[in-house]
């Protein structure tokens, strides 16, 4: 089995190689086949130059030229994969690669996406401030009314999925923001593809991307543009 991991990147110079050596620790001691993309999505900062300097040819660097956002990354890196699965997470690494495993359980037992949680919280070792806890909640509640999803997490940025799904998925998919998680989840429900939601564990990196000001209105507003899209 060949494994993809796509990681997109935005001024993670300080973060990524860090991450990026404790994935390539695991997946060899494990002897895994894989690759692993990463995508820079428009940095101002040195990140893919220090990826090539310090891991050469191991990891392929992709990259946009404008800061797109971070779906625009990562459906560039799945669309460029050949896994038979394909893992996207994050550059904080805020779900260590170690949490793979029960993803894999989930699609050996024949679920088509096997998506990361944050609904068990004896399983988050750094917890959120409590602002940003609790609208994450309210944006789930947002989520599950607007769309119908059962899911509770759609944030969370590790998520494995089948090569050919991932593909179909993502080959459909328009959002570049934040909200290209919720999108990837409605149009796996409109496929007809199962997905199971696992508990992982979780370490809040208090170096957060996310706006706490625009990108919230931003997201509800690509979840009516979802709907829209997809349901013409």
């Amino acid at each position: 089995m060949f494994l993809s991991i796509v990681i997109p990147a935005y001024n993670e110079s300080e973060r990524l190689p860090e991450t990026l050596k404790k994935v390539f620790d695991y997946l060899e001691k494990h002897n895994y086949n894989f690759e692993i993309i990463v995508v820079d999505d428009g940095s101002n900062d040195r990140t893919p130059q220090i990826v090539k300097e310090q891991f050469g040819e191991k990891v392929k660097v992709l990259i946009q030229e404008q800061n797109l956002g971070k779906g625009a990354a990562v459906r560039l890196g799945v669309l460029s994969s050949i896994g038979e699965q394909v893992l996207f997470m994050d550059a904080d690494g805020s779900t260590p690669i170690t949490e793979i495993k029960k993803l894999q359980i989930e699609l050996e037992k024949n679920y088509s996406l096997a998506i990361g949680s944050r609904k068990n919280n004896s399983l988050i070792e750094v917890r959120q401030p409590f602002y940003r806890e609790y609208l994450g909640k309210t944006f789930s509640l947002l989520v599950r009314a607007l769309t119908g999803t059962s899911i509770i997490d759609t944030q969370c940025g590790f998520k494995l999925i089948k090569g050919k799904v991932a593909h179909e998925l993502f080959a459909k998919m328009t959002i570049n923001g934040f909200a290209f998680d919720v999108e990837l989840l409605y149009l796996a429900a409109q496929g007809g593809f199962t997905v199971a939601e696992i508990p992982v564990v979780w370490v809040n990196d208090k170096r957060s991307k996310v706006s706490l000001l625009r990108d919230p209105l931003i997201m509800l507003w690509e979840i009516f543009k979802i709907q829209f899209i997809h349901n013409k």
